[in-house]
């Protein structure tokens, strides 16, 4: 179940206009994201543009590989993570399904949630090669002209290109037979679910493995295979973002946020996320409270 990784809110989520265009290069983003480099999910469907360089989308099945000049569309709740080498140069586009309905119960939300309720279309990459699919390529490139400066209709054009993005999806867009999940999924969700409950805990390759009643080995292959990634290293990550919603939203110690999130020293717990953020817990709180 997706509930059992991190959701990634939207910064505009809250804003009469919920669309948020991303522009990461050098494996810098402008504005700045929260939450950590581990797998994660949102409300919102996604559209990437790659400008420069290439980029890694992996989902729990499958890596995508988005090179220049190409794209990758991501539905709603997907579980997946993005990364690329620092000489990449993308643009992310996120925006709630609301807004290409056109209003709630209308006649275009059919239209919407046949392709956002499927969940045998996770992700679609977008070539050139593909006429619609150009199409829709050259209207992220619009979208992204649109934040070079403003213009007095800017929400309207957005909203004009995001529609017609659709359009070209739905038309073109096969939606196919429900599949069923496979056993490394089935598992990753077991293993996931676990780590949601248990992060707090000492949590030993054992005891995870023994979530899905497998072996430890087997285990590690999930990881590997779905998440590119070892068990300890999410956990890690899973632990620090976990540690940033405490620092922001409450006003406990330092040392009981460490606690807290499963670290039982304050000073290990300082190290791993100085170099995860750039920051020590303290001076990321106090930066959080200043903006």
């Amino acid at each position: 179940m997706r509930r059992d990784y991190l959701n990634s809110v939207n910064l505009n989520n809250e804003s009469s206009f919920p669309y948020l265009c991303l522009d990461i290069e050098d494996g810098k983003s402008v504005p700045e994201p929260p939450g950590f480099h581990v797998m994660h999910w949102h409300e919102d469907i996604q559209f990437i543009y790659v400008f420069a360089g290439e980029l890694y989308f992996h989902t729990l099945e499958q890596t995508v590989i988005i090179p220049e000049g190409q794209g990758v569309f991501i539905n709603k709740s997907v579980v997946h993570l993005v990364t690329a080498a620092n000489t990449c140069h993308y643009k992310s586009f996120l925006f709630p399904e609301q807004m290409v309905s056109f209003y709630p119960g209308g006649p275009a939300s059919k239209y919407v949630r046949q392709i956002t309720g499927c969940e045998q279309i996770p992700c679609l990459p977008l070539d050139m090669s593909t006429e619609w699919q150009g199409r829709i390529l050259e209207q992220l490139r619009q979208l992204s002209r649109l934040e070079r400066g403003t213009t007095p209709c800017y929400e309207y054009e957005v909203l004009t290109r995001l529609t017609a993005i659709w359009l070209d999806l739905v038309k073109n867009l096969d939606v196919p037979d429900k599949t069923e999940e496979n056993e490394t999924l089935k598992r990753m969700h077991r293993f996931l679910e676990y780590i949601e409950h248990h992060y707090s805990e000492d949590i030993t390759l054992e005891a995870l493995a023994q979530s899905a009643s497998v072996s430890k080995s087997e285990c590690l292959r999930c990881f590997k295979t779905a998440m590119q990634d070892t068990p300890y290293r999410y956990l890690i990550e899973y632990r620090l973002q976990k540690a940033t919603e405490l620092l922001t939203n409450t006003a406990l110690p330092i040392g009981q946020v460490a606690q807290e999130v499963g670290f039982r020293s304050q000073s290990h717990f300082g190290k791993l996320f100085k170099k995860r953020t750039g920051y020590t817990p303290k001076q990321y709180r106090q930066d959080i409270f200043l903006i």
